[in-house]
């Protein structure tokens, strides 16, 4: 079996909206990057932001987020080519930015991937992304949402860490993992009861 961590093909944005200057990252951005992974893949994880794609020298860099996303979906038997990963921003930030105002702006475009995509399963990691997607719920942490169900315009949706908090706090991995299946579970029971 290989355990390596590989990097997945990254998915090209929609025409038009690869030059998207919707709020102050468009300045700072080196591109667009609308997710990676099958674009075709039932389950579709939401990251807050892309981490850095290339090293100094401009070579394909692996992110601890994506090791450490790799590393979760292999013990919880997932596949990689049944995941697509997308971010809440699509410009990797590389200084200070308006915040609100960016996730409102990107909003509209995981909106539209989800349209398009129709998912069977949605997962998010991290604060970040809960609050985005729920502004209107009281707490919306991880603490508060993984290990339920919740939905996001008509598909289940749950939550776990995010991958970086996970390396840095290795007692969070069991929980990581925890959720991973969690979410395994749900997709089979979906995939189940369609074809039955």
């Amino acid at each position: 079996m290989d355990h390596s961590f590989v990097i997945l093909p990254e998915e090209q944005a929609p025409e038009g909206l690869e030059h998207c200057a919707l709020c102050e990252l468009s300045k700072q951005r080196t591109r667009v990057i609308w997710g990676e992974g099958n674009p075709d893949a039932p389950l579709m994880m939401i990251l807050d932001n892309p981490g850095a794609r290339e090293d100094r020298e401009g070579n394909s860099f692996l992110c601890g987020t994506r090791e450490a996303l790799q590393l979760g979906l292999r013990e919880a038997g997932i596949d990689k080519n049944d995941v697509y990963v997308t971010f809440l921003l699509k410009c990797r930030p590389r200084r200070a930015y308006n915040k609100p105002e960016a996730r409102t702006a990107c909003l509209s475009h995981l909106r539209q991937q989800l349209l398009q995509k129709q998912p069977t399963v949605l997962f998010g990691f991290g604060n970040v992304v809960a609050e985005a997607l729920f502004p209107d719920k009281e707490i919306a942490s991880v603490k508060e949402m993984r290990g339920s169900w919740h939905e996001f315009q008509g598909t289940p949706i749950s939550f776990t860490y995010h991958p970086l908090a996970v390396r840095r706090r290795p007692n969070l991995f069991k929980f990581f993992i925890e959720d991973l299946r969690f979410l395994k579970k749900k997709w089979t029971e979906i995939s189940q009861t369609k074809q039955g």
